[in-house]
């Protein structure tokens, strides 16, 4: 038994266009390509903080290095000039100790006078 017919007239359906859902679309598009810009954004900043502190680091340690090389060279310097060692180079240069009547005072109130 049969209730439908097999070919039925059907009248077409149209709806009404919407006019707003271009406007809505393209609102839709540029929140996106805002949002997506301050990601992009965003990502830039934190990749550029991170080589900042990479490159801060290394001026810490380049900073702790000279530091040490600093100590370093005061200490062989004072090493060098310590008297026990300048006493005999002298001696091999033909310097002599200096006699007490090498040594004078040297009155500074005459010299500011003149």
């Amino acid at each position: 038994m049969k209730r439908f017919p097999e070919f039925q007239q059907n009248a077409k359906v149209r709806r009404a266009r919407d006019v707003t859902a271009l406007s809505r679309l393209a609102l839709l598009l540029f929140s996106g390509l805002i949002l997506a810009g301050g990601f992009v954004f965003a990502a830039k900043q934190h990749f550029a903080a991170v080589q900042i502190g990479y490159q801060s680091e290394e001026l810490r340690t380049e900073r702790k290095k000279l530091t040490e090389e600093i100590e370093r060279l005061k200490l062989e310097r004072e090493r060098a000039i310590a008297p026990d060692k300048l006493e005999p180079a002298a001696r091999r240069l033909g310097l002599k100790p200096a006699t007490p009547g090498q040594i004078g005072n040297i009155d500074l109130s005459q010299t500011k006078k003149q």
